[in-house]
């Protein structure tokens, strides 16, 4: 950050697009959240990355940037809300009919009058209450980024809010304010966050967020999935083939899915569900399934949000939220944005495409909602797109992981291991962890005419991802070669489905043997029927 600020400050407009970069998603996400509106939202961002380029001189401290740049945004959202006000012409202007009940009118008024009050009452608390009351409640900063602004310790801001709601509820007309103070409750404690993985679900139970987390456990970005969800029979095909590709043993993966769905169902139970998630296939697959569970169920009082990201400060390959500190995680706290029914409509449609065994349905919804996706799902377009695109190439018959292995072996790469750390950093859209990458890896040294040797492996067959795990002693540390079949199929004199044959579930497709239904055309970035 503090080197971002120097070359910013010293005149590097690149520099300072790279900043605004890195906080856009955020800065879109503050501005959607109170605008509720794509197209203003983004209006919003540009007129605040405009400000703050005029006024980055006035900004001292580099740290203090993120809370500078927030407020600059908020303003902006909030002068976009009084324009938006000013430009709608009265009922008697228009010379319409009342939309609306009288009993509509009534809570409307009724809710403006309450909240005219409480917004004139805390404006007579004394400073020390007033400031965060005002700081947590109007503007939405979270429980960390009010003290960390204010100086003061998070149980020390804690009575502070308590106190300004204990004289704000003894002055409120209404006939009920523990019901209205119920939405303005800092606590979080009815909260539910749902995360891809153990590493970020046990650092946020350490108090990073409040509520119960829960952990997530599939991989979709692994065959087969289902347009209509997961019933009983579906749940047994998924398990059947994992256990098979993966080596996750069925009952393990049984027993998972019956808890965290169990979980899940009781959803409207918590004020709020918290979807933390990052912008490779295997996050974004997961994020569509459950908008897709969302969109199919009344949410009732529960408001559902979202927190996603493809990068952050001071980590040049960021993979994934399991990289973070727990105070890295702690400055995420509360940057989540509301998702509305729009989002959950997009995120409904591109589940079933996903899930289609057409894989043409999925690129015309890319290729349809490009705009959408870019304001609602900034992510999922590069992760879906990564997805078709390991599929058998029409040049030679390898997919981008095949292709991204074999090249990092002729470059030099001789250890699994080391082709796990090149191959996963270099298709970090993809998210692969060990068992699917492996999967793709064990099959290259498949059968009569593999495509690549290792040491000490002969004979064993890839049962598995975990499968030469298991068999081979010191497997991460064996050496690694081409063989001949390898050189010619990379050169493209030889084609990896024909030679080879192939074993593969990319999402919902089952690819087996030595012939394919579809292949990937790298030229004009689609998959083609073969």
């Amino acid at each position: 950050m503090e080197q971002w600020m120097k070359d910013v400050k010293a005149g590097d407009e690149e520099a300072f697009g790279r900043l605004m970069a890195h906080f856009r998603g955020m800065a879109y996400a503050v501005s959607y959240d109170r605008l509720q509106d794509a197209h203003l939202a983004e209006d919003a961002v540009q007129e605040a990355y405009l400000e703050a380029y005029l006024n980055l001189g006035k900004l001292r401290e580099p740290a203090a940037f993120p809370g500078w740049f927030r407020t600059i945004v908020v303003r902006q959202c909030q002068r976009m809300l009084r324009r938006k006000r000013l430009s709608v012409i009265t009922l008697d202007e228009a010379g319409g009919v009342p939309l609306t009940t009288q009993e509509d009118v009534a809570e409307t008024a009724e809710r403006r009058e309450v909240a005219h009050a409480l917004r004139s009452l805390v404006q007579e608390l004394p400073a020390t209450l007033r400031v965060p009351v005002q700081l947590f409640y109007f503007y939405g900063y979270s429980l960390p980024e009010v003290s960390a602004y204010l100086g003061i310790p998070a149980a020390v801001l804690k009575k502070r809010l308590y106190d300004g709601r204990r004289k704000l509820k003894a002055a409120l007309p209404v006939s009920n304010p523990a019901a209205m103070f119920g939405e303005l409750y800092e606590g979080g404690a009815n909260m539910l966050h749902i995360v891809n993985g153990d590493v970020v679900g046990d650092m946020l139970k350490q108090g990073i967020v409040q509520g119960e987390v829960l952990v997530w456990r599939e991989i979709y970005s692994y065959g087969p999935v289902f347009c209509s969800g997961a019933g009983e029979q579906e749940r047994m095909v998924r398990a059947q083939a994992l256990e098979e590709g993966l080596g996750i043993p069925q009952e393990q993966y049984l027993a998972s899915c019956a808890e965290q769905e169990r979980r899940l169902g009781g959803f409207r139970r918590y004020d709020e569900v918290v979807l933390w998630f990052e912008h490779d296939l295997f996050d974004q697959s997961m994020l569509a399934f459950l908008l897709h569970w969302f969109s199919g169920r009344p949410l009732g009082s529960t408001r559902l949000s979202l927190l996603c990201i493809g990068e952050f400060p001071g980590i040049e390959r960021f993979h994934g939220l399991g990289q973070l500190t727990p105070g890295q995680l702690q400055s995420l706290s509360g940057t989540w944005r509301t998702i509305g029914r729009e989002e959950l409509k997009l995120g409904r449609e591109l589940w079933e495409a996903y899930a289609s065994s057409d894989p043409l349905d999925l690129v015309h919804l890319l290729n349809r909602e490009r705009k959408r996706l870019e304001a609602m799902l900034p992510y999922a377009e590069e992760a879906f797109t990564a997805h078709l695109s390991r599929l058998p190439s029409v040049f030679n018959g390898l997919g981008i992981v095949e292709q991204a292995t074999l090249e990092a072996i002729h470059g030099g790469a001789d250890t699994p291991l080391e082709l796990f750390r090149q191959v996963t950093d270099q298709l970090h859209v993809l998210g692969m962890g060990d068992l699917e990458y492996f999967r793709y890896f064990g099959l290259l040294a498949k059968g009569p005419h593999a495509l690549i040797h290792i040491d000490g492996a002969e004979g064993i067959e890839a049962a598995g991802g975990a499968g030469m795990f298991r068999a081979v002693p010191d497997f991460l540390k064996r050496k690694v070669a081409l063989t001949g079949s390898g050189e010619q199929v990379l050169s493209g004199q030889a084609d990896r489905v024909t030679l080879q044959g192939v074993d593969a579930w990319l999402g919902p497709l089952r690819l087996e043997g030595h012939e394919v239904p579809w292949r990937w055309n790298c030229r004009s970035g689609a998959p083609v029927r073969t």
